[in-house]
């Protein structure tokens, strides 16, 4: 065991995972504080709704990027506290994964985990590859002979997705102080941003506008609530929101590595989403009230907010604040790949993932990390992103739409289970009491509209009935997702459910402790600092 954990609390967590069925081989490294910053640093509301500002704005405009902020924010707060009294109760590493098992049985733990997994490489893509967009930006205005077409922005995408991938084979204890670091430069670079935005442009937008102004540039007809088809766009432009508010889970995927898991970790998950809502309402706020005019800020499409901030200031005003913006979404990538990889891990662990029992479930004993689970969800984040490469914003849209997808069905599987579990769920030390009985079937019933909404063309288009159909623009989520149901769930008929059986023990209690024996030898780690 880590020295970093008072001993009273190192036996606790240890007999927490004990009684889940493994042995403890990953540092517990991680305070509450880094816990939280992990899931905040994912949600990152300076790399979510920044790099996918465009959707909403374009689908539904201002009233979709503020009022669609605070009510997806509402009915994500409601997923995120059933998640948290689960995560209470079963704080280990395979999280979602592990709690559909076990709440439900093999078959429901089968497809939850491999839909997670999916989100998971999903939502790690699309983070660095909009990270890419706008480290591309800012150095086009460092460099102006930096262009910012497809395959730049794809060259650098490879680049922070390289780096990203050496800072995860480093020990927790770095990643945990990387964490910490990033959630102070997210809520601090926030308030940094709105001042400035506040003060520095000679002209703002009315209040009107910010909060009124409706705009459609789907191709779909209607710009007014009046219009029927205007609330299908307006739910389209909900997922700049939707896509922001995910990869919180990550508080529960790090438990294994985490000081009194069964409180931390149910708090990481909720307070994260929170906090997150507040500063990137905020955020939000500014930004509109900075833009300098319509249409130079639609026709810049994902360079939106670089567009905006150049205009409505100047180009070292820019260069400034997209700094800030550039680091946090770098810090936003490298946490995602770190929660990714301890769910592939931990998913290998119970033989679910070809290879897992022998490849992916590998620790470092240098650094006691999953290294091989590391280089393969950096790998495949990077592979997703390939069609990047021919239809550019359209490939980063349907990254950003498999990852909510992927990751929401996920989360509503045990948050449904929980529900129908009723009073015979055994809470953790933290529980939402009777609250689950509204709670959860709100929570179940926002995941299945936003899933259906986010499978749906996103331009005319893009119907196949339509006279000017266009591949190009084609929404392939529902083919990426309809396949992995389709070879999941082959998969499962065929063979996995002969020999699938759900968390498998790793052994009695003396067993689990000679596998943590087996690891004693690598260097304990250093005592926390005040960041952990």
């Amino acid at each position: 065991m880590s020295s970093a954990a008072p001993d009273g609390v190192a036996h606790d967590d240890e007999r927490t995972l004990h009684r889940l069925g493994y042995a403890q081989v990953l540092y517990r490294e991680m305070g509450g504080f880094s816990n939280f910053a992990i899931s905040f640093t994912i949600i990152s509301i300076l790399a979510g709704c920044l790099t996918s500002y465009f959707i909403g704005f374009n689908d539904g405009g201002p009233v979709a990027v503020v009022w669609g902020w605070l009510i997806v924010g509402g009915f994500v707060t409601l997923v995120a506290l059933g998640m948290g009294e689960v995560a209470s109760a079963m704080p280990t590493a395979g999280a979602i994964y592990y709690w559909s098992s076990k709440l439900g049985s093999p078959a429901w733990g089968w497809f939850t985990g491999w839909f997670n997994l999916i989100g998971q490489i999903g939502v790690t893509a699309a983070i660095s590859y909009g990270a890419a967009i706008f480290w591309t930006a800012l150095m086009n205005l460092w460099f102006p002979s930096v262009g910012t077409d497809t395959h730049t922005v794809f060259i650098t995408f490879s680049a922070i997705m390289a780096a990203q991938l050496l800072l995860n084979l480093n020990g927790v204890r770095l990643l945990a102080m990387l964490n910490s670091i990033s959630a102070w430069w997210h809520m601090i670079g926030v308030v940094v941003i709105v001042l400035v935005l506040a003060i520095v442009p000679d002209h703002h937008q009315s209040t009107s506008f910010v909060f009124t102004k409706t705009l459609n540039a789907s191709g779909f007809s209607g710009t007014s609530f009046s219009s029927a088809t205007f609330w299908f766009v307006f739910g389209v432009g909900l997922l700049m929101a939707q896509y922001t508010y995910t990869g919180y889970d990550a508080s529960a995927h790090m438990s294994e590595e985490t000081r009194k898991a069964s409180r931390a970790a149910a708090l990481g998950v909720v307070m994260s989403v929170v906090m997150s809502v507040i500063f990137g309402f905020i955020l939000l706020v500014a930004v509109t009230f900075a833009i300098p005019d319509v249409p130079g800020t639609l026709n810049a499409g994902a360079f939106d907010i670089t567009y905006i901030w150049q205009n409505a200031m100047s180009t070292r005003w820019a260069e400034f604040l997209l700094f800030i913006v550039c680091c946090a979404q770098f810090y936003c990538g490298t946490a995602s790949v770190t929660a990714a990889s301890r769910m592939m891990f931990a998913f290998s662990r119970d033989g679910a993932v070809p290879g897992g029992r022998t490849i992916f479930r590998k620790i470092s004993r240098t650094h006691r990390v999953p290294v091989n689970a590391v280089i393969a969800i950096a790998v495949l984040s990077w592979a997703l992103m390939l069609p990047t490469l021919a239809n550019g914003a359209i490939g980063y849209l349907v990254g950003t739409s498999i990852a909510v997808i992927g990751l929401y069905i996920a989360y509503a599987v045990p948050i449904y289970l929980r529900w129908r579990a009723g009073d015979s769920f055994e809470p953790g030390a933290w529980s939402l009491g009777k609250h689950y009985k509204w709670i959860n079937p709100l929570a179940f019933c926002w995941v299945i509209l936003i899933v259906i909404l986010f499978l749906m063309p996103t331009v005319p288009t893009a119907i196949p009935w339509h006279s000017g159909f266009d591949w190009n623009v084609v929404n392939y989520a529902p083919i990426t997702v309809g396949g992995v149901i389709l070879l999941t769930g082959i998969w499962w008929l065929v063979s996995a459910r002969k020999w699938f059986k759900g968390p498998v023990r790793e052994g009695t209690d003396e067993e689990l402790a000679q596998i943590e024996a087996g690891y004693a030898a690598a260097p304990p780690a250093a005592a926390p600092t005040a960041l952990s």
